[in-house]
C-alpha cells in the first residue's frame, strides 16, 4: 500500500463542492434576511425577485423559458413530479408510459406505481455501449404513449444518448418527451428549445450549486399535475415556500457553468480520456463501460473482474482516493446494478463497478496517484478473490 497524501476527489457527479459565488450569495441572504415571496411587502417582494433572477439563469443553462422552471428539492423528486405529474395529466390520452432499462430510480419507482393506476410502462432496451435504439422508441410510439423518459446521461457509465433526436421523434408523435439531465446539465450544452425536450430534470449540485436546490424545467404545453399540494407555489405545480438561499445558489451556479461549460469541458475531457485509456493498459481485467467517447467530458467508469467494488472503493479511501460504484442511491446496497446488467454484464463483474467523475479540482497529475494506488489494492483483494485464484 502506498502511503496516503492529499486527496483526490472523484465523485463530483453525486456531490461536488459549492462554487464560493454560490456560498457568497446564499450567506448574503441568509445574514441579511429575506421574506416569503408570496407576500407583497418589500421583503416578500426581494424574495420574488431573487426567485425570477434564479429562473432565468437556470433556463438560460439549458435553452428554456424561464417561466417553465419549477424548482424543487432534489433532481429525485424532479423526476418523481415528471413521470407521475405529466403521465396522469395524459392518461385520457394514453395509458402507456416509456422509459429506457438505465434509467435512475427516481424514474423506475414512480413509472411502476403508475402501474398500480392502470397505466402500461414499457421498458426500452440498450445495446453494449449503453444507447436506446431510435427505432425501438418509433415502434413504440406507434401504439400511443402518455409520455417517454430517457435519460441524457448515465450516471453509472457516462454515455449520451441521442436526445435531440429522440425528443424530435416523440414530437412527430405528440407526445411529452422527458428526459433527467442530472448528469448532464452544467456539463454540456443542452437547447431545450432547439431540441424539443418537453421536460428536463436538473440539480444543482453537479456544477456547483448547493444540495437541496433543483428543478425541473417543462415547456408551455406540459402542465404536470402535482404531487405535492396546498399551495400556489411555482405555479401550483410545487406547493411549498421556496429555499430562497438554495435556490439563489442554484442560479448563480448555474449561471457561471454556462459561462464555463467549454472551459470545464476542455479541462475535463484530457484526464477522463487518460483514465480510460491508461486503467485497463495498466491493469489486467479491467472493462471500461459506456462508449469511450460519447460520454460526459468528466466521466469515467469500469468494471474490475475478480474483486467487489466496495472493498475496491474502501481501501482506495483509505489511501486518499474518493471514488463511486454506481448511483449514488444505490450504491450502498448489495444488489447488481439494472444499468450494468442492462448493457449485458453478468452480475459477477458487475459487482466490480468504479465510477470516477471529474471536477476543476482535479488534474492530469490524478491519473498517476489513482493507477499507483489502485493497483496494490486490486492485487490484494484478487488474492483474497476464489474466482481469481481458479482463473
Amino acid at each position: 500500500m502506498i502511503k496516503k497524501e492529499k486527496e483526490i476527489y472523484l465523485d463530483h457527479i453525486a456531490a461536488g463542492p459549492v462554487l464560493p459565488e454560490a456560498v457568497e450569495v446564499m450567506k448574503l441572504l441568509l445574514m441579511s434576511g429575506f421574506g416569503n415571496p408570496q407576500s407583497v411587502h418589500a421583503r416578500g417582494q426581494r424574495a420574488a425577485d431573487v426567485l425570477l433572477a434564479a429562473r432565468e439563469k437556470v433556463a438560460g443553462l439549458v435553452g428554456a423559458d424561464p417561466d417553465g422552471v419549477i424548482f424543487t428539492a432534489s433532481g429525485s423528486e424532479a423526476n418523481n413530479l415528471a413521470i407521475l405529474g405529466i403521465a396522469r395529466a395524459r392518461k385520457k390520452a394514453s395509458a402507456r408510459i416509456i422509459v429506457s432499462s438505465i434509467e435512475h430510480h427516481s424514474i423506475l419507482e414512480p413509472a411502476k406505481a403508475l402501474t398500480r393506476e392502470g397505466f402500461e410502462l414499457v421498458t426500452l432496451p440498450v445495446d453494449g455501449e449503453g444507447f436506446i435504439s431510435r427505432d425501438s422508441l418509433a415502434a413504440e410510439l406507434e401504439k400511443g404513449a402518455a409520455m417517454v423518459s430517457v435519460i441524457y446521461a448515465s450516471t453509472e457509465i457516462g454515455t449520451l444518448e441521442p436526445v435531440d433526436e429522440l425528443a424530435a421523434l416523440c414530437r412527430e408523435h405528440q407526445v411529452p418527451f422527458h428526459t433527467d439531465a442530472w448528469g448532464a446539465a452544467g456539463q454540456i450544452p443542452i437547447d431545450m428549445t432547439g431540441s424539443g425536450i418537453s421536460a428536463l430534470t436538473l440539480a444543482g449540485q453537479n456544477f456547483g450549486g448547493p444540495p437541496g436546490a433543483a428543478a425541473l424545467v417543462i415547456e408551455k404545453s406540459v402542465r404536470p399535475k402535482p404531487i405535492i399540494t396546498g399551495g400556489v407555489q411555482e405555479r401550483g405545480i410545487r406547493a411549498g415556500q421556496e429555499n430562497i438561499p438554495a435556490i439563489a445558489g442554484l442560479g448563480k451556479a448555474a449561471e457561471i457553468a454556462a459561462e464555463r461549460l467549454k472551459e470545464s469541458a476542455g479541462k475535463l475531457k484530457p484526464i477522463r480520456d487518460a483514465l480510460i485509456s491508461r486503467l485497463p493498459a495498466e491493469i489486467e481485467d479491467v472493462i471500461p463501460t459506456g462508449h469511450p467517447v460519447k460520454r460526459l467530458p468528466g466521466h469515467a467508469s469500469f468494471c474490475v473482474e475478480y474483486i467487489e467494488g466496495e472493498g475496491l472503493l474502501l481501501f482506495l479511501d483509505q489511501m486518499g482516493v474518493m471514488a463511486a460504484s454506481g448511483s449514488a442511491c444505490t450504491s450502498k446496497s448489495l444488489k447488481g446494478s439494472h444499468v450494468l446488467e442492462a448493457i449485458g454484464l453478468d452480475a459477477a463483474t458487475a459487482q466490480g463497478s468504479i465510477v470516477m467523475t471529474l471536477g476543476l479540482d482535479n488534474s492530469i497529475e490524478d491519473v498517476d496517484r489513482v493507477i499507483d494506488a489502485m493497483k496494490p489494492v486490486i492485487s490484494r483483494l484478487r488474492e483474497m478473490s476464489p474466482l481469481y485464484k481458479r482463473k
